[in-house]
């Protein structure tokens, strides 16, 4: 069964495990990462930061406080990635409502799923290149989001997350179009 197939509690799973084997399998945490002045630490900065303030505001639901990324990045993603899965396992998610001005009401399993899980498994390739480990991602799920985005290429520009697309040959695999169309050299490596 593809990762698109699941349930958004299943597609979670899978895609935070292997976030989580790229965090479990960084060495150097402050070593360069392919979004302009990040480094591996920050990676894993921005996805614990972000999303609280996003279920907070639009769902009024406050995860447990992890311990700070600057103090020890894998135990604060540790506590997020638990605590995120146990909401996305609790029967009564798919019931509530996340709701935001930009995207109105949206059922909260579907807002983690296409905000956060999304996030997520786009930036296990930024880690990965980091750290210098496996930076292959699922090429049916990078097919998906890709196609997915581009009808909304100048909406997701104007919104400052992504950086301008960066040109990949035409017949190049779903994952390099992924990268390359969220703002990333697909060659990237540290210097």
């Amino acid at each position: 069964m593809s990762l698109h197939d699941l349930a958004p509690a299943e597609r979670h799973r899978r895609i935070a495990a292997d976030f989580t084997a790229r965090v479990q399998g960084a060495k150097d945490w402050e070593a360069p990462a392919p979004v302009a002045g990040w480094n591996a630490r920050d990676v894993v900065r921005h996805l614990v930061e972000w999303f609280p303030g996003f279920l907070s505001s639009g769902a009024g639901i406050d995860l447990p406080k992890g311990p700070s990324v600057d103090d020890d990045p894998a135990a604060a993603w540790h506590s997020q990635v638990t605590a995120v899965q146990a909401l996305l396992d609790d029967p009564e998610t798919p019931q509530r409502v996340l709701a935001n001005r930009h995207i109105g009401d949206v059922p909260l399993d579907q807002a983690i799923d296409n905000f956060y899980t999304t996030d997520v498994f786009m930036h296990t390739w930024d880690l990965a290149r980091a750290t210098g480990q496996d930076d292959r991602l699922d090429p049916d799920q990078c097919a998906i989001l890709v196609e997915g985005m581009k009808p909304m290429d100048e909406i997701l520009r104007s919104s400052g997350q992504y950086g301008p697309r960066v040109p990949v040959p035409a017949d190049a695999d779903p994952q390099t179009q992924l990268i390359g169309f969220i703002g990333r050299d697909p060659h990237w490596t540290p210097a």
